[in-house]
C-alpha cells in the first residue's frame, strides 16, 4: 500500500492541479471565476489543471451540477467548513529550525493543549507566548488536541471534517508553522492528535459523491470509515504524512483506534506506521506515533523500533488513570468499577507490567475479556496521566481532579506519575493545580445543536436531575469561555507551590532517570495493604526503586525494603507518613 496519490489542490509553476475522488459522481466541475469541467480519470478520480490559478485562489467542486462542496482534502478553509477552499503555498514559509531532527522517545514528557482555551487569544500565535512557561515547567513536548477544520468557531476538535486543514479559528497554516518552529527553537517536540475513526457531523459531503468512503457499521460518533477501499486508506496515510512533512510535527496521537473498522489486511494502522517509518528514515527525523486504544492491544506497540516498522511507540494508558481516579475520588460508576474495590492493586499491576487488564474479564464490559499481556514490553510503551481532556471534559461539570482530591494525595500521585519510567502527560493547567473546569463545548446550530443537547442529557441523566442548570449548555459560548485557562491562578500561593513541585519532579526525571531509560524493563511491584513498592531495570543493570504509602494513615516501613541512592523524597523513615513517596536509584 502506498500513499503516492496527492489529495487536495497541488500548486506548481503552471498553475494548480485540482483532484477529487468522486466515484459516485457523473460530472464534476471546479468552481473558480466560472465552472471548469474536470476530466474523468480511472477509478473514480476527476482532475484538471487550471493555468491561471495560484496561491490564495478560492475554489469549490460542483457535483452533477447540483451541489457545491469544499475539497475534502482542503488545505485551508478561511470561511469555515461550508465555505470555499483555499490553495496554499506550503513552500513559502522560511523555517528557522531546519537542523531540527526531533528528540528520542525516552525524553518525552507531555503537556496536552487545546489551542482555543490554552490562552485568552486562543490561537496558534497566542500559544507561542506560553512556550517559555512550558520549557520552565520541564515539559519536553506539547500535544495539540485536534485542529482539523470543524464546524463553527469552537470545538474540542473531534468533530473535524476537513482533515488536512488547520481550523481558521486558530489562524492560518503559516501561523501553525510558526508555532512549531518556535517550539523547535526551544527544544520542544510538538505532537498532533488526529482522528481517523469518523468524520464530524456537519460539513462532510463525502456521502454525496464517494459513499464507499464509509462502512456499513457505526462508531459512537458517526459512520465508520472503510479502509478496505484503497483510495480511502491512502487518504488517511497521506493525511498523516501531510502534517509530518508540511508542518514538521514530531509525532501523532491516533484517537480511539479501537473504533476503526479493521476488515482488511494488513490493517490501516500497520500501513500508516510503515509509511511514516519510511518517511522518517528518508528524512533522518525522529517521529513518534502514539495510540489511544481501549482494547489494550500490546501487540501493536514497540517503543524501541526506530523508525517505526508497522507498530507504535506507545499507548495512552487509561488503566493508570482509572485506577488512580478510583483511589483519589472513590468514584465507582461506569468504567471505574473495573478498578474497585482495590485500586492500589491495579496501580501496582500497571507499574509492574503495563496494563491493568491483560485479558481478564471486565465487569464494565459485561464480563468480556479486555487486553493482551504487556509485561514483555518496555515501560516506554505506556503514556501515563492523572488527567486529560476526556477524563475532565466527559464529566457533567468538567471538573478537574484538583477540585475532588486533597493536596497530599495529589502530590503523591504526581510524584509517582512524573518519575515512573513511563512517559508522563499533564493536561494544560495541571502543572499549577488548576481547578478550573474544562467542560465539553461545540458550536453547532439548529437541529444538530438540539441533538447534542439531547445526547448529553441522556448520557448524564442523573447529573441533570441532581444539578439542573449547573450542568453547562455545551452550545453556549459562555461554556467555552469558562474553559479558557486563568493564568493568574499560577501565581497564587497554591499555584506557585504546585508548579514548584512539578518543576522539581520533572527536573529530577530529566537529571536522574531519562539518561538511563533506553532499554528500561519492568521488574516487579506489589502492594501490601496501602504500601506500594515498585522496581524497574534501567541501563547497565541499574535499578529504579519506588516506595509509597497511599493512605491517610501512617505505615511501617516494609522490613524487606532496601532503598538505593535517594533521588527524591529522601531516606524513608521507619514510620512512613501518610501519602509519602520515596524514589531511589542504583545497583540492584
Amino acid at each position: 500500500m502506498t500513499a503516492s496519490v496527492r489529495f487536495g489542490a497541488e500548486l506548481h509553476r503552471g498553475g494548480v492541479t485540482f483532484r477529487l475522488w468522486a466515484p459516485a459522481a457523473k460530472r464534476v466541475e471546479v468552481m473558480l471565476d466560472r465552472a471548469y469541467p474536470m476530466q474523468a480519470q480511472a477509478e473514480g478520480w476527476y482532475e484538471l489543471t487550471v493555468p491561471g490559478a495560484r496561491a490564495g485562489t478560492l475554489y469549490k467542486y460542483r457535483i452533477n451540477g447540483e451541489i457545491e462542496v469544499p475539497d475534502p482534502a482542503s488545505h485551508f478553509q478561511p470561511q469555515d467548513v461550508l465555505g470555499a477552499s483555499e490553495v496554499i503555498d506550503h513552500d513559502r514559509f522560511e523555517w528557522r529550525t531546519n537542523e531540527w531532527r526531533g528528540r528520542p522517545w525516552e525524553d518525552a514528557a507531555f503537556l496536552e493543549v487545546h489551542v482555543g482555551t490554552f490562552t485568552p487569544g486562543g490561537t496558534f500565535r497566542a500559544t507561542i507566548e506560553k512556550l517559555d512557561h512550558v520549557i520552565e515547567t520541564g515539559v519536553t513536548a506539547i500535544e495539540l488536541m485536534p485542529i482539523a477544520d470543524f464546524a463553527g468557531s469552537r470545538n474540542w476538535g473531534y468533530d473535524g471534517v476537513l482533515l488536512y486543514a488547520p481550523d481558521s479559528a486558530y489562524g492560518r497554516p503559516d501561523d501553525l508553522r510558526t508555532l512549531i518552529d518556535e517550539a523547535h527553537a526551544r527544544g520542544l517536540m510538538v505532537f498532533l492528535d488526529v482522528v481517523y475513526n469518523h468524520f464530524g457531523p456537519e460539513g462532510n459531503f463525502l456521502h454525496h459523491y464517494a459513499p464507499t468512503f464509509f462502512a456499513s457499521v457505526h462508531t459512537p460518533w458517526g459512520h465508520a470509515i472503510d479502509y478496505e477501499i484503497p483510495q480511502v486508506r491512502a487518504f488517511a496515510i497521506s493525511n498523516a504524512l501531510h502534517w509530518l512533512e508540511l508542518y514538521r510535527f514530531d509525532g501523532l496521537r491516533l484517537d480511539a483506534v479501537h473504533a476503526i473498522v479493521e476488515a482488511g489486511r494488513p490493517s490501516i494502522l500497520y500501513d500508516l506506521s510503515r509509511m511514516v517509518g519510511h518517511f522518517a528514515a528518508a528524512t533522518g527525523r525522529m517521529i513518534h506515533l502514539v495510540l489511544e486504544n481501549d482494547n489494550n492491544r500490546a501487540s501493536l506497540l514497540d517503543p524501541c523500533a526506530n523508525p517505526s516498522q508497522g507498530k507504535y511507540r506507545a499507548q495512552w494508558n487509561d488503566d493508570y488513570h482509572h485506577a488512580w481516579h478510583r483511589l483519589l475520588t472513590g468514584e465507582d460508576s461506569g468504567y471505574y468499577r473495573d478498578y474497585a474495590p482495590d485500586p492500589r492493586r491495579h496501580i501496582a499491576r500497571v507499574l509492574s507490567s503495563g496494563f491493568a487488564y491483560q485479558g481478564e474479564a471486565s465487569p464494565h464490559r459485561h464480563g468480556r475479556s479486555r487486553g493482551e499481556a504487556s509485561a514483555a514490553l518496555s515501560p516506554l510503551a505506556f503514556v501515563n496521566f492523572l488527567q486529560n481532556h476526556d477524563q475532565i471534559g466527559n464529566r457533567p461539570l468538567g471538573d478537574r481532579l484538583a477540585s475532588r482530591a486533597h493536596e497530599a494525595a495529589l502530590t503523591a500521585a504526581l510524584a509517582i506519575t512524573l518519575l515512573a519510567p513511563m512517559p508522563p502527560l499533564l493536561f494544560m493547567g495541571e502543572e499549577w493545580g488548576s481547578t478550573q473546569p474544562f467542560p465539553f463545548f461545540c458550536d453547532f446550530q439548529g437541529t444538530l445543536a438540539d441533538a447534542v443537547r439531547k445526547g448529553r442529557r441522556e448520557e448524564f441523566k442523573s447529573a441533570y436531575t441532581e444539578l439542573g442548570d449547573d450542568v453547562l449548555d455545551p452550545l453556549e459560548e459562555a461554556t467555552f469561555r469558562s474553559a479558557v485557562l486563568d493564568w493568574d491562578a499560577r501565581t497564587t500561593s497554591k499555584g506557585h507551590k504546585r508548579l514548584a513541585l512539578v518543576r522539581d519532579l520533572l527536573r529530577t526525571r530529566r537529571r536522574e532517570i531519562v539518561p538511563q531509560l533506553a532499554g528500561a524493563k519492568f521488574a516487579a511491584a506489589e502492594c501490601e495493604q496501602h504500601v506500594l513498592t515498585a522496581n524497574w531495570v534501567l541501563v547497565h543493570g541499574k535499578m529504579l526503586r519506588m516506595l509509597a504509602n497511599l493512605a491517610d494513615d501512617g505505615a511501617e516501613l516494609p522490613h524487606n525494603f532496601r532503598p538505593l541512592r535517594p533521588i527524591w523524597g529522601g531516606e524513608p523513615p521507619a514510620r512512613l507518613p501518610p501519602w509519602s513517596v520515596f524514589w531511589s536509584i542504583g545497583e540492584g
